[in-house]
């Protein structure tokens, strides 16, 4: 085994832990109890005899993980449902209808699941309960154009955001503003029945009217604000006529705003965390402390350029190694959140693999340290790979094999990079989505 052999298994370890506390079926059983008649969901609680159906709907790549929980709490009271997710990462369900769709970028599996799902809310009726279950990547798999927009209009502008680094939250604003769900619009559809949420968050500081575009959550972002995004990376005259032509209309006040903070149809939607980076990185920092390692949570709001943020990362793991600070060694600095690319070359990778490939750079030569970016749904952008390990032996093992770090980093192509040196993380789907966690381990 390599030189840090142990290192990355105990990397894989302490992020399996934070997996485990983040899955999207053990937040709800933590979150969801029943108790004969009585439901209870964090600190709300209802008595199941005042509904006469409950129904489950769901969107995100930890939906289908979700509604396996909700099924084994509630059983035989649950009268139907559909959740879409990601493909490959659906479970068997026995009341509840799992239907897979493309992510990152919509598709048509996702658009059909939508307009199920607006069938369904249309049919529920103030007597019935609408069990909710949101978690990141529900954007792109709950595509439902607005009026006048194509799903090909859609597509055209996500990819255009994605490759932008623009931040999720601006991602958001803009898809709201071209969706016939998002930004509590599906609240809208649902009304006037009762909705409770369950909520796997994979945006920072959880805002819920982010996650997944919150088609349940009253939307403070305005058609305005979604052209300014446009206007701020220059990506105006890059999307498709009828969008610009949407927004334009909708800032001009001609097309109707998304629903707002005091709207009735958001008096009967409770909606509830049940997971986040947070938990992610607690559990990774207690399991790195079983290891026997000193350990230090730096931050659980890390943003910025994959590639700066690297070097960042970089810079702390030398700190940590040649100062023995800010912990003694053995040490895991643990960082939480994410980061974003802005595609400028034609390679492949996503921003953890990018991540990992920038601090490499600032690690060559330094031995007894590790650097492991992964992101916690089990795919790193549009890769089937979770992230890439990275130490003092990255950029010259590259070298041996012909391949420049510096030229691969400028091409955005860190996955070959990582692929021929063995390097990439391969987890599969996770049955969660709470963000990215780092991990910097010195011995």
């Amino acid at each position: 085994m390599r030189d840090g052999g142990q290192l990355r298994q105990h990397a894989l370890q302490i992020f399996r832990a934070g997996l485990r506390a983040a899955n999207g079926a053990e937040s709800v059983r933590r979150a969801l109890r029943r108790d004969g008649d009585r439901l209870e969901v964090g600190d709300l609680r209802v008595a199941l005899s005042e509904f006469a159906r409950v129904w489950v709907v769901g969107f995100g790549k930890a939906s289908a993980q979700m509604a396996l929980a909700v099924e084994e709490v509630l059983g035989e009271r649950v009268d139907g449902g559909v959740v879409v997710t990601k493909h490959g990462h659906g479970v068997p369900l026995r009341r509840v209808q799992v239907l897979e769709a493309s992510h990152p970028l919509p598709g048509p599996e996702g658009e059909t699941a939508a307009r199920r799902m607006v069938e369904l809310l249309q049919a529920a009726g103030e007597p019935d309960l609408v069990l909710c279950l949101i978690s990141g990547g529900g954007s792109a798999l709950l595509p439902l154009p607005a009026e006048g927009l194509t799903l090909q209009d859609k597509v055209a502008v996500t990819d255009l955001l994605l490759r932008s680094g623009a931040t999720i939250a601006e991602v958001n604003a803009v898809r709201k503003h071209l969706s016939a769900v998002k930004g509590g619009r599906l609240a809208r559809v649902a009304h006037p029945a009762r909705v409770v949420g369950l909520v796997v968050s994979d945006v920072l500081g959880n805002r819920l009217d982010a996650i997944a575009s919150g088609p349940f959550s009253p939307d403070p972002t305005t058609y305005a604000d979604a052209l300014a995004v446009l206007e701020r990376y220059g990506l105006v005259e890059k999307v498709p006529a009828t969008v610009r032509r949407r927004l334009e209309r909708g800032a001009a006040g001609e097309v109707p705003e998304t629903p707002k903070p005091g709207d009735p149809v958001f008096q009967r939607v409770r909606l509830q965390v049940v997971a986040s980076v947070v938990d992610a990185v607690e559990a990774a920092r207690a399991e790195a402390e079983r290891l026997g390692y000193h350990t230090s949570v730096l931050t659980t709001s890390l943003e910025g350029e994959a590639r700066e943020v690297g070097r960042v990362v970089a810079a702390l793991a030398r700190e940590e190694t040649l100062q023995d600070r800010p912990v003694p060694k053995p040490a895991c600095l643990v960082l939480g959140g994410e980061t974003t690319v802005t595609v400028r070359g034609s390679g492949r990778g996503g921003r953890n693999q990018e991540l990992a490939l920038a601090a490499a750079l600032g690690l060559d030569g330094l031995e007894g340290v590790l650097v492991a970016s992964f992101a916690t749904d089990g795919t790193d952008g549009p890769t089937e790979a979770a992230g890439a390990f990275a130490d003092g032996s990255t950029v010259a093992r590259g070298g041996s094999r012909g391949l420049d770090a510096r030229r691969y980093l400028a091409a955005n192509d860190s996955y070959a990079f990582f692929e021929a040196l063995g390097d990439l993380v391969r987890t599969g789907p996770t049955g969660t989505n709470v963000n990215d966690v780092v991990l910097i381990l010195a011995r």
